[in-house]
């Protein structure tokens, strides 16, 4: 038979508890019981881990002190811990015994929840031990309290042994026909979450990384609603004036890795146009002897052929940038006409 003991306290001298569960594992000692026992406030970066280890148990007791309002920080990421990453198929089988005692109010609510949260997980439900203590030290030397310990003990190990019978509840009910699906891992998997979680630089760039894919799956989308590719091309040829007798050549080079390439290698698309007349030839390409070479990112292409700014203004604000005849660059606002 095994126990674990999971003790969600501070680990002050004088708390009650720690009085409890040494009494509690000294007398499952003396009936050759495996205990093992895990101070949370001591293993507190890897409590997500902890989780893993609850199946292999036949009971556990999770044994807190009240010291302000319910059952404190460390108890419920272990709480949680269980929920996420134990194995809740074998977890069927494990008793759950609460020790709780209160130096202010409180401890039967402490008691409830984890009868609520263990069930919830799946577990079975054992005997509870709960009181309110004014004076450690009074407690500790109780005789009378001490007795009542002793037979908690020992009751624990008579539920566990002769596996005693719990009716249905409904949270057994709600995990077999809602919760599907548990995410299993493995105490090394658990280990890394662990490390991870607490890594705040890999955290930060996690998020960075999400802003990224978001941002690049927002453009991709927001390009394939105007028609992928061929929207570049279309607009150019919309926006086209024929009046005029202009005969010459541009390469338009548009590049959004400013906004969403992380290594800063250029990803664009090179637009090259012919004009001649009132024709007008528009392709991807290059053409690296043409009149003009404009070089700008998807946003400021965006702005000019929405009609917000002009090629000229781009071009001073800098914005765009171009090589060329500064005639032929001013000859851009003319041969194109956008509406806001």
């Amino acid at each position: 038979m095994r126990v674990n003991i999971y003790y969600g306290g501070r680990g002050i001298a004088d708390d009650p508890t720690l009085t409890v569960i040494a009494k509690i594992q000294s007398i499952l000692e003396e009936l050759k019981v495996k205990v093992d026992r895990y101070n949370l406030y001591e293993n507190k970066n890897s409590i997500s881990t902890l989780g893993q280890k609850v199946s292999d148990a036949d009971g556990v007791i999770l044994a807190t002190t009240v010291e302000w309002v319910g059952m404190g920080g460390y108890m419920q990421q272990f709480l949680d811990s269980c929920w996420l990453y134990a194995n809740k198929d074998e977890i069927d089988d494990v008793y759950m015994f609460p020790v709780v005692l209160s130096r202010t109010y409180g401890e039967r609510e402490v008691v409830n929840s984890f009868n609520n949260s263990w069930e919830m997980i799946g577990g079975k439900l054992g005997d509870s031990l709960s009181a309110y203590v004014d004076n450690a030290s009074d407690f500790e030397f109780n005789v009378d309290y001490n007795a009542y310990i002793e037979k908690f003990a020992e009751n624990i190990y008579r539920i566990i042994s002769k596996k005693a019978l719990t009716l249905p509840s409904s949270c057994v009910m709600i995990k077999k026909n809602i919760l599907k699906e548990t995410v299993y891992l493995s105490p090394q998997e658990n280990e890394q979450l662990s490390k991870f979680a607490s890594d705040d630089t890999f955290v930060k760039k996690q998020k960075e990384d999400i802003e990224y894919l978001s941002a690049m799956y927002k453009e991709l989308y927001d390009t394939e609603s105007k028609g992928g590719d061929k929207y570049f091309i279309d607009v150019l040829k919309e926006g086209f004036n024929p009046s005029t007798k202009y005969i010459g050549s541009y390469m338009l080079i548009i590049t959004d890795a400013d906004k969403y390439n992380q290594d800063s290698q250029k990803e664009q698309k090179n637009i090259v146009i012919n004009i001649s007349g009132s024709n007008i030839e528009v392709e991807y390409g290059n053409n690296m002897d043409a009149d003009v070479i404009g070089k700008m990112n998807k946003e400021t292409f965006e702005k000019i052929v929405s009609g917000q700014v002009s090629f000229q203004r781009s071009f001073m604000a800098g914005d765009m940038t171009a090589k060329g005849s500064l005639k032929d660059l001013k000859m851009l606002d003319e041969l194109f006409f956008f509406q806001k």
